[in-house]
């Protein structure tokens, strides 16, 4: 493979948004997080998307954004929690590059997004005042059921005990290790 994309995938609050753009500023690349690409193009945020045209069609421009972007070279881009639940999009990022799964623990994205309440998938059954432990056990419940698409990713990185620092340091080895022995 001659082209370098690495998309990043994971959680919520996994790190894609954080890590993305350090980690492609590390490698002297692009970086492009898909959410604001939809949002520049739709004119509003993911979660006004979800609320005003419905999951379905979020899904659909999500994927048409994604076969544009997966044109590009030498760069790092940070995918919504959902993108990978589709099938051809996971095709086109393992045609165009490799996915790369940010993983995290429930417990410990639930300290990353106990504020958050823009986050269409937590809020938009209406339960926004959960205690810890039922918003743990949601967190738990949506990761289970993205678990099987995650673990399609072709690096599985865990973020728990890392610091953005750290973890962009090691990415930076993995990446380049991975670009060459595909080069060779």
């Amino acid at each position: 493979m001659s082209k370098k994309l690495f998309y990043l995938t994971g959680f919520m609050g996994s790190g894609k948004s954080t890590i993305g753009p350090i980690l492609a500023n590390t490698l002297g690349w692009d970086f492009y997080d898909l959410d604001k690409i939809i949002e520049d193009k739709e004119g509003m945020k993911v979660s006004e998307i979800f609320a005003k045209k419905g999951e379905e069609y979020f899904r659909k421009v999500e994927s048409n954004a994604l076969l544009e972007i997966s044109a590009a070279d030498s760069a790092i881009i940070s995918l919504g929690g959902g993108t990978v639940t589709i099938a051809k999009n996971i095709e086109v990022m393992k045609k165009s590059g490799w996915l790369l799964y940010l993983k995290i623990s429930p417990q410990v994205a639930y300290e990353r997004l106990r504020f958050k309440r823009d986050r269409p998938v937590l809020t938009q059954d209406g339960t926004v005042n959960l205690n810890k432990s039922e918003f743990i056990n949601k967190l738990s419940r949506l990761m289970d059921d993205r678990k099987q698409f995650y673990e399609k990713a072709d690096i599985i990185f865990d973020t728990n005990e890392s610091s953005i620092g750290g973890t962009v340091d090691k990415l930076v080895k993995i990446i380049k290790k991975e670009i060459h022995y595909s080069n060779k």
